[in-house]
């Protein structure tokens, strides 16, 4: 007997799914949205969708993100492609996008160079040269993976991006930048919520004993990277931002501030380098 939409969301709880993430599923398996899956409960899934649906709930059980298991995220008003290669979007690191973004209109450069370190998916470099397309967009990860999907991504949404191999700074030497951003890995190495996100890349989620390790190294390169006037604008964890701030001052940065998450927490925090040397 084939399985209707009723028994397939039955099943989704039996193996202890979340409603959301049950309708969510279905509704991209079956290419329809949540109102229709409920007046259509009778409806039946074919023998492939079934067996997909069988597999999504057990991976799905096993904690698997449903990002990865759809292959997209949304972001910034974008559909990017996902997989376990690189870190899942959060809608937290809009917020750095959208601090951009003022910065970008703020100045009077007509093509300002933009640095994304630590790029993934793509997600900021191809969010802020969608919505500010006269930017230089340079984006550098350390993982060959990582590049391939963001350059995908790029490929697919026609966005120009200078996509690079590097482990942050490297490779951009005599290089200047006007507004460079960076969501870097800020979790404590011994953090016990890593074991939540166990299906996402480590190295894009640790960073030494109080998470700070990667952010310090930022910050130690930046000043041979960025332009009389630039700002570097850094995503952090929602408790860190009093020690960034600090981190900030302490190599020479001016204005330095923080920007609120969608939870009210200081999720960002940037300073501008100063305009002479």
């Amino acid at each position: 007997m084939s399985t209707t939409v009723a028994q397939a969301l039955q099943d989704a709880r039996t193996a202890g799914l979340d409603r959301v993430d049950a309708f969510v599923l279905l509704g991209a398996l079956l290419q329809r949205k949540r109102g229709w899956l409920i007046a259509h409960d009778e409806a039946r899934l074919d023998t492939a969708q079934a067996a997909r649906w069988a597999d999504w709930c057990r991976r799905r059980a096993a904690g698997e993100p449903v990002a990865y298991l759809l292959g997209e995220r949304e972001f910034h008003g974008l559909r990017l492609a996902v997989s376990p290669a690189v870190l899942i979007p959060r809608p937290d690191t809009e917020v750095l996008v959208d601090w951009a973004l003022e910065r970008l209109a703020a100045t009077a450069l007509p093509a300002p160079r933009v640095l994304d370190l630590g790029t993934g998916s793509g997600a900021i470099a191809l969010a802020v040269k969608h919505r500010h397309p006269a930017v230089r967009l340079t984006a550098v990860d350390a993982s060959a993976a990582a590049l391939t999907q963001a350059r995908a991504n790029g490929d697919q949404l026609g966005l120009d991006v200078d996509w690079r191999l590097g482990d942050w700074w490297q490779g951009l030497a005599g290089q200047r930048f006007d507004l460079v951003l960076s969501n870097p890995p800020y979790i404590a190495q011994d953090d016990p919520h890593l074991q939540a996100l166990a299906h996402e890349p480590l190295s894009a989620l640790a960073s030494g004993a109080d998470g700070l390790d990667d952010i310090r190294c930022l910050l130690a390169g930046a000043p041979d990277h960025l332009a009389p006037g630039a700002w570097l604008l850094l995503e952090h964890g929602w408790d860190q931002a009093p020690t960034v701030r600090a981190l900030l001052s302490h190599h020479g940065f001016t204005e330095v501030q923080s920007r609120q998450d969608l939870a009210g927490h200081a999720r960002c925090s940037g300073g501008r380098w100063p305009a002479t040397d």
